[in-house]
């Protein structure tokens, strides 16, 4: 079962200090995992762009489980899809679909992601 938490605000300043540093972003990418099912693997976390920011350095991305992703603000390019994803976007990724790698606009730009490894598919 996945963990919960009363109402907070991950997004509030207070709050900055509980965000981590993607490993080998200089501190332009960062995340927060909200909840978690440490069973399944199943986990919704917010991940922060930086302004400015690629993340060619990591590649385009794919994997063996389902996502949603949801842009709650900013504005940032995929380069599989060759689109600009605008806040409010959002998608329901299959498994294996290659995305990435993105490009953050002029504003910092934050993704909620919802991932299901449980639900993989390793075909």
């Amino acid at each position: 079962m996945k963990t919960t938490q009363t109402y907070w605000n991950p997004l509030d300043i207070k709050n900055a200090g509980v965000w981590g540093d993607i490993e080998g972003s200089n501190g332009n990418l960062q995340q927060i995992t909200i909840a978690e099912d440490k069973e399944t693997g199943d986990y919704t976390r917010l991940t922060k762009i930086k302004a400015g920011y690629s993340t060619k350095v990591y590649g385009a991305k794919s994997h063996d489980y389902p996502e949603e992703i949801f842009v709650v603000s900013g504005r940032l390019y995929d380069e599989a899809f060759d689109m600009w994803l605008e806040t409010g976007c959002y998608a329901s990724r299959p498994p294996h679909e290659v995305h990435g790698p993105f490009s953050a606009d002029k504003e910092d730009v934050i993704i909620l992601e919802i991932s299901y490894p449980s639900q993989a598919n390793t075909l």
